[in-house]
C-alpha cells in the first residue's frame, strides 16, 4: 500500500495519471512513474548532454554537410512510415545526427532522437545495411527499451528531477552516463532485429538489411562493435532470426536500386 501511495503521489504522475492518450501512454506506465512524454524530456536531456560535449561527441553540423543529413534523414523517414513505428506523431525521429568518429555504432536516445556515427557507415556497403541498422535503433525507441532500461538503473527520482528541469549539472552527467552505458535484455535485442524486418518490408530497402551488417561482422572477424552486439547472441545466431522473420513475412531481401545520391556517394560525402 505504501507502493502504492508513493507512486500516485510521484511528481512524474502528477494528476494526469488517469487519462490514457499516446502522448502519457497507458494508465500502467504512468503507475510506473514514466510515460512517452516524459521520454521526449528524457531524450532531450540527452541531447543537451552530447551538445555540451563536442570533444566525445563531434556531431556533423547540418550546414556543412547538407547532402549527407539529407541522405540519412530521407532513409529515417521511409523506415518511420511504417505502420509499426509508435509515437511518430511525438517522438522526434526526424532529428538525425551524425557522429564523426571511427566507431562502429548508432543508438536512439528516449524520445526517437537518432544519432549514427560515421565509423558505421563507412563500414558498410549499402544502403540497405545501414537501413538495418538504423531499424533496430529506432525500435529501441519505439518499445520503449532506453527508457525502461534507464528506470530501472537511475530510478524514478533522479528521472522525475530530470523530466523537471530540477536536475543539478552532476545528476545530468550521471543521467547520460547511465544513458551511454545500457544493456539491453536479450528480449529487447530480439524485439528490436525483429522490428527492423518489420519497419523495413514497407521500404525499398531489403527488409534483412540488419542480417547482411552482421554477416559482414563474422566474416571480417570483427572483435568489436556496438553494445547492442557485443554483450548478446552471436551474429550467426541473430542472422538466422532474422532472416527466418524476413521469410515469415515474404518481404523482399533483394537490394534497394538507388535513385539520386548513392550510398558510396553518400559516404564520400563524410569527412
Amino acid at each position: 500500500m505504501r507502493a502504492l501511495k508513493y507512486l500516485l503521489s510521484s511528481p512524474i504522475v502528477g494528476s494526469t495519471f488517469l487519462s490514457c492518450n499516446e502522448e502519457d501512454g497507458s494508465v500502467l506506465d504512468q503507475l510506473t512513474g514514466l510515460t512517452p512524454a516524459n521520454d521526449v524530456n528524457l531524450g532531450q536531456s540527452v541531447v543537451a548532454q552530447i551538445a555540451a560535449n563536442p570533444t566525445d561527441y563531434p556531431v556533423l553540423s547540418d550546414s556543412e554537410y547538407p547532402e549527407a543529413y539529407n541522405y540519412i534523414r530521407d532513409m529515417t523517414a521511409a523506415i518511420v512510415a511504417s505502420d509499426d513505428v509508435k509515437y511518430k506523431d511525438l517522438f522526434h525521429y526526424d532529428e538525425v545526427k551524425i557522429i564523426d568518429q571511427d566507431v562502429l555504432n548508432a543508438f536512439a536516445t528516449p524520445g526517437g532522437y537518432i544519432y549514427v556515427y560515421t565509423g558505421l557507415i563507412k563500414y558498410l556497403d549499402k544502403a540497405d545495411d545501414l537501413a538495418g541498422v538504423m531499424g533496430h535503433e529506432i525500435a529501441h525507441a519505439s518499445e520503449r527499451h532506453s527508457s525502461d532500461q534507464m528506470k530501472q538503473q537511475l530510478g524514478l527520482q533522479l528521472l522525475s528531477q530530470i523530466i523537471f528541469g530540477q536536475a543539478s549539472d552532476t545528476q545530468l552527467a550521471q543521467m547520460a552516463a547511465g544513458f551511454f552505458s545500457l544493456k539491453f535484455s536479450r528480449e529487447d535485442e530480439a524485439e528490436s532485429d525483429e522490428h527492423s524486418v518489420i519497419y523495413l518490408q514497407d521500404t525499398d530497402y531489403a527488409c534483412n538489411g540488419a542480417a547482411t551488417f552482421f554477416e559482414k561482422l563474422t566474416e571480417s572477424g570483427q572483435s568489436s562493435g556496438p553494445e547492442w552486439l557485443s554483450t548478446h547472441p552471436a551474429p550467426d545466431s541473430r542472422v538466422e532470426d532474422i532472416n527466418a522473420k524476413a521469410n515469415d513475412l515474404g518481404c523482399s531481401k533483394d537490394a534497394v536500386v538507388e535513385t539520386g545520391m548513392t550510398y558510396a556517394e553518400f559516404q564520400a560525402s563524410l569527412p
